[in-house]
């Protein structure tokens, strides 16, 4: 009747290599496979990567320079050797980076040191020459901070965009598809006008194909510009040389947009906005996530049934809308850590603190989670089909709709306290079909008019629901 005994921890604990099982955060573990394609971009290995891509181009930048002799124009063979380095660095290369910085304890020399090394071993000359001018005028943070930016820039084009994109494209199919299929509508949860089922999954298309663009808009801005961001060390070495546009230049060169006025950072401000962007979409998801589950949970929607799974573990008939409930968690998770990114980052002591590098490492968990949400919410829309049975007997049981289009018409014609007359009839109360026609012909309207009224029905009474829908 004691206690029952826990495994032993700390010391006793036997090591783990690093698996699907032993990964401290979903991202690496449970949901690996799904994000394995962060794993060349936002990883360690990534950011060491785009860190060796900006030191080696910005290399053969001053060897463009005419004002910087020392760094002549290199040729065929050391071009060839740069490429190999900047385009080619493998895991096994920034394995000699991290033992490096086991070494300097400081990650950017790390990776400066290293490049040196590969060049020096190339064998050719002039690359041992220039050899000095690897990092040349450079503070770690001209280095971190294009990498940061080609890290979003290649993770947007490679993982996040398309992945909204084939989201937006699922549900837009669905909305057409389900254009006309009628849908009675819910304000404050209670009955309100008909629409169609296509229309509102429309309304979802437009606001977050909207957010989609302004994630696409948002430009990645890079620095180049020292210790200050006032090209202390450059002036000091080539006075005549124009740092400034040699900077810009090389910055653009790179895909990104040039920021020039900073202090030793570039100060994060459209990080706020990227991440920011990507939260609304998120944000827009769960309110996607949501109504589908209620819809589902009064049965307008069916789940198709995937052979072998289970619902729970005691209630053998279930068939639950797991794959919305796991998008809502994750695109909850990802803004909670997007939010942080946003208003934490653009805030840096003086001319620049440290809070922001070991924060800014995070970036990858906030897309990474976008992105399982995403993908669960495409599985799901995978699976819906309509239950228009279901549909049509809440349309039908919802006659006290009609009372808005009758009493619209009979103010049209001028007839006394149509609201209050509708009112009277229908708040409150239940409203069948015999009543609204009787109250209808009992009204003096146009008989083309009491016709068209008296042929209404809620699956009818929809506007240009279908339209939107249509029209997308």
């Amino acid at each position: 009747g004691g206690k029952f005994a826990l495994p032993p921890l700390g010391e006793a604990e036997p090591e783990h290599g690093l698996s699907a099982l032993t990964a401290v955060t979903p991202l690496d573990g449970r949901y690996g496979r799904q994000v394995k394609g962060l794993r060349g971009l936002v990883s360690e290995y990534g950011l060491i990567r785009f860190r060796v891509l900006a030191e080696v181009r910005w290399l053969q930048t001053l060897s463009e320079t005419a004002g910087v002799p020392e760094v002549p124009t290199f040729g065929e063979d050391a071009t060839a050797v740069l490429e190999r380095i900047a385009t080619g660095f493998s895991v096994a290369d920034a394995q000699l980076v991290k033992d490096k910085e086991r070494v300097t304890n400081h990650d950017v020399k790390a990776v400066e040191y290293v490049i040196k090394q590969m060049m020096v071993d190339s064998g050719v000359e002039e690359l041992a020459t220039a050899m000095e001018f690897t990092h040349f005028a450079c503070t770690s943070e001209d280095v971190n901070n294009l990498a940061h930016a080609l890290m979003l820039q290649s993770t947007l084009e490679h993982e996040v965009l398309p992945a909204m994109d084939e989201l937006v494209a699922g549900l837009e199919g669905l909305a057409k598809e389900l254009a006309a299929v009628p849908m009675l509508s819910r304000t404050h949860g209670q009955t309100a006008s008909p629409t169609t089922v296509g229309k509102e999954l429309a309304v979802f298309v437009h606001r977050l194909r909207r957010q989609r663009e302004a994630v696409a808009a948002v430009e990645l801005r890079g620095k180049m510009a020292g210790a200050v961001g006032n090209y202390n060390a450059h002036l000091s070495a080539y006075p005549d040389v124009d740092w400034p546009a040699v900077a810009e230049n090389f910055v653009q060169r790179l895909g990104l947009t040039h920021a020039g006025c900073v202090t030793q950072i570039e100060p994060h401000d459209y990080m706020a906005e990227l991440f920011d962007a990507i939260a609304r979409f998120n944000t827009i998801l769960i309110d996607f996530d949501r109504d589908v589950w209620g819809y589902i949970s009064v049965g307008y929607f069916k789940q198709r049934v995937v052979a072998g799974e289970v619902g729970s573990s005691t209630m053998p008939h279930k068939v639950n809308p797991i794959d919305f409930e796991n998008s809502e968690g994750n695109a909850g998770v990802a803004n909670a850590m997007l939010g942080h990114l946003a208003t934490k980052l653009p805030i840096s002591r003086w001319q620049r603190d440290l809070t922001d590098s070991t924060v800014i490492r995070n970036l990858g968990v906030g897309l990474g989670h976008s992105l399982l949400a995403y993908k669960s919410a495409m599985r799901g829309v995978g699976k819906l089909e309509v239950n228009e049975e279901r549909l049509a007997e809440d349309l039908d049981a919802a006659w006290e709709t009609l009372a808005e289009p009758v009493q619209t018409v009979m103010r049209r014609y001028g007839l006394e306290t149509p609201y209050e007359q509708l009112k009277a009839l229908t708040r409150g109360k239940t409203v069948s079909p015999e009543d609204m026609r009787a109250f209808i012909d009992a009204q003096d309207l146009p008989e083309d008019a009491k016709a068209r009224l008296a042929k209404m029905t809620p699956a009818t009474y929809v506007g240009n629901a279908k339209d939107q829908a249509d029209n997308l």
